[in-house]
């Protein structure tokens, strides 16, 4: 292969200069090598150099630097407005709890460095002048689209229980195979990643879900996934017996997944989970299998694997949300709209629908045409919003202090009085206008 040539950002340049300067060896690592030479936009840059964090401090004495992980050699250097991560060559002494190493040792030759790293698209270095390090066939493995640890795939996840989710989480985003050794590995040692945190783990999934191989990593790799999400395990296999459906559960998710357009996590969340309560709900009967209550159950469900996982509340919210409604049926109506409206922000009726779409489309033929309601919906919600419409407490032309001014008391029953009224002016039963609003509100006290 023909040495690639990497347009090294000029800060990024600079600071490996800067280092030289000074007398100490640098190159441009890990995956901002690797991006750029399958033609990707990296991140951001590191560094990794000969150079001691305190020598690197003082070479950059007239920059802002961040000690990131100053224990592990590692400063965050500001180079004309570039955040630059710069790392001392290291190596890792022995790893007690299947994540971080005992203690690391600095080094002093780039060689040793790219020897510790995961896999061997990571463990690329690229110099300016001198060109491309790469003693582990990093370059062969990314024309071959293919994710191989660097020496041996069982002790490096040993080493790091993560690297086994990272694994999978590449093929996913660079939608490359997993090498035969490294494979069998992963499937080895999937159990590390109980040891984990939580927040790691949760990281890896959402880049993992995101990525343009996500549903043949998920399928191929469902007992990792069941690992940290073990209410996956019963839907894998399981039959759905009724005409609706052509596929098990599971394989109904992954090819409902597979539909959804865009990379939005909260969608792809959305549908990941959203029959994840159908085991629990399963009856039959003479007409076949049933799933009531199913939607409900997979939000409970999905409540708790994100609060497990970690996740934000605003997210946990939403997909929680997305996963409660996808089974149920909404009347393409301005009053239904304006109910579903009060229930959830707009954005998330528009993932609803999506949602919807693909759980649809991935049904049995002759059942997988998604209902017009899903076009309708949306253009119902623009155009309650257009009009001003009123949907909400926020919207209603009375509030709580209004209420209290013709005598209602304080406390519950002014939410009583106001969410009725609501009620009144979603279902065109009442204008929403302060007089009328009052005057009904006189009659309900």
């Amino acid at each position: 292969m023909t040495t690639p040539f990497i347009n090294v950002p000029a800060p990024a340049k600079r600071a490996i200069e800067r280092l030289e300067a000074a007398g100490f060896e640098a190159y441009a690592v890990g995956g901002c090598v690797r991006d750029v030479i399958l033609g990707r936009a990296p991140n951001d840059w590191d560094i990794t150099t000969s150079a001691r964090p305190e020598e690197t401090a003082r070479v950059f004495a007239d920059r802002r630097t961040i000690e990131t992980g100053i224990k592990h050699g590692t400063l965050t250097v500001l180079m004309d407005g570039m955040p630059l991560e710069i790392t001392t060559y290291r190596c890792d002494g022995e790893y007690l709890d299947n994540r971080h190493p005992a203690s690391v040792t600095f080094a002093s030759r780039v060689e040793e460095d790219l020897a510790r790293r995961d896999f061997t698209v990571n463990a690329m270095a690229y110099h300016p002048t001198r060109g491309l390090v790469d003693l582990f066939g990093g370059r062969e493995d990314l024309a071959a689209g293919r994710i191989s640890c660097v020496g041996d795939a069982k002790t490096r996840f040993e080493e790091d229980g993560l690297r086994i989710l990272r694994a999978i989480r590449f093929a996913s985003v660079l939608n490359f195979e997993i090498a035969p050794e490294t494979d069998r590995a992963i499937r080895e040692c999937r159990h590390l990643l109980s040891n984990i945190a939580a927040e790691r783990i949760r990281e890896e999934f959402c880049k993992l879900i995101t990525g343009v191989g996500a549903v043949r990593i998920l399928r191929d790799y469902h007992e990792v996934i069941e690992v940290f999400i073990p209410e996956l395990a019963p839907c894998v296999g399981f039959a759905q017996n009724t005409k609706y459906h052509c596929y098990d559960v599971y394989e109904h998710i992954l090819q409902s997944l597979a539909l959804v357009e865009g990379e939005d996590l909260r969608t792809r969340l959305g549908v990941f989970f959203h029959d994840i309560g159908k085991p629990r709900c399963y009856t039959e009967d003479a007409t076949g299998g049933h799933f009531k209550g199913h939607g409900d159950t997979g939000a409970e469900m999905t409540q708790g694997i994100m609060r497990r996982l970690r996740f934000d509340n605003a997210t946990t919210e939403s997909v929680v949300r997305l996963v409660s409604y996808h089974d149920r049926e909404i009347e393409p109506a301005p009053r239904s709209v304006k109910r579903l409206m009060r229930a959830m922000p707009d954005e998330d009726i528009l993932r609803l629908m999506e949602i919807k779409r693909c759980d649809r489309m991935a049904h049995a033929k002759g059942y997988d045409q998604p209902s017009s309601a899903l076009v309708e919906i949306p253009r119902i919600m623009r155009e309650i919003r257009e009009e001003d419409a009123c949907f909400s407490l926020r919207t209603l032309a009375v509030n709580g202090s209004d209420l209290m001014s013709i005598g209602v008391p304080k406390g519950r029953e002014i939410g009583r009085i106001l969410g009725a009224l609501l009620e009144a002016v979603i279902d065109g039963e009442l204008p929403n206008e302060r007089d009328t609003l009052l005057d009904a509100a006189k009659k309900m006290k």
